[in-house]
């Protein structure tokens, strides 16, 4: 079995994160959603599992982070193309999230992002790999 990623996030109302991130034009696995949990999947072995916080503290001890106050994680989401980074930022605003930083285009590569309704920090980006000078070894 290829290796999977389900990344886990802490969401204050699951029927709001849902409808946010329906507008993106992102889909859920129905057999790991319920009221309490959405598995939203991000490409073919790569998932985002938003959690009710109740849900989520059951897996830590740790206390929750406020996603609006402090950043403990930076979700990078890559796209096909430079509109496509324009068109999902678009979307997020447009269905309520906020844009944290301004559009960066650094010629090979074109980044910008959103926070969700629960302030998580989600960085889309575009870089073509032949622009990108080999790492010296």
């Amino acid at each position: 079995m290829a290796r999977q990623i389900f990344v886990n996030l802490p969401v204050k109302d699951v029927a709001r994160t849902r409808a946010f991130f329906t507008a993106l034009g992102f889909t859920f696995n129905p057999q790991f959603s319920d009221d309490k949990a959405l598995c939203m999947v991000i490409a073919e072995g790569s998932y985002a599992m938003l959690l009710s916080e109740p849900f989520f503290q059951g897996f830590t001890k740790k206390p929750i982070s406020d996603a609006t106050q402090s950043t403990e994680v930076l979700v990078a989401l890559s796209c096909e193309s430079v509109a496509e980074v324009d068109a999902l930022v678009a979307k997020a605003l447009a269905a309520g999230g906020r844009a944290p930083v301004e559009r960066k285009d650094h010629g090979f590569m074109v980044q910008h992002g959103f926070e969700d309704p629960d302030g998580h920090q989600w960085e889309v980006f575009w870089m073509d790999p032949a622009a990108v000078p080999p790492q010296a070894g």
